[in-house]
């Protein structure tokens, strides 16, 4: 079973950072979203349909295009042992944000 979540962006809303606790693929279900990932020097603009993984660690930003944008994040495959030691220590204040996805 996988666990998928969706969010939905308003155009003019202030981009939203995020931090993937675990690898993730990202899926563009309507509109359009602009993403940037630290480190890497594209940005890239995903329509619906499209989708972009995320490593992880990885901080990501996503805004909505002109006419929103309407995304789903899932938990990539893999077993827990291909993790990083240490993931699922992390400090409690996060403790409402599920653990595969932290809003910074």
């Amino acid at each position: 079973m996988r666990e998928i979540r969706t969010f939905e962006l308003e155009h003019g809303e202030p981009a939203a950072a995020w931090r993937a606790a675990q690898p993730l693929v990202l899926q563009v279900m309507a509109g359009e979203l602009w993403l940037t990932v630290e480190g890497d020097s594209e940005d890239y603009w995903l329509s619906a349909g499209e989708t972009f993984e995320l490593s992880d660690g990885a901080l990501a930003w996503v805004s909505a295009g002109q006419r929103g944008a309407r995304l789903a994040l899932a938990f990539v495959s893999g077993r827990a042992s291909e993790r990083p030691a240490g993931r699922a220590a992390r400090a409690a204040p996060w403790s409402w944000v599920p653990r595969w996805l932290q809003t910074i």
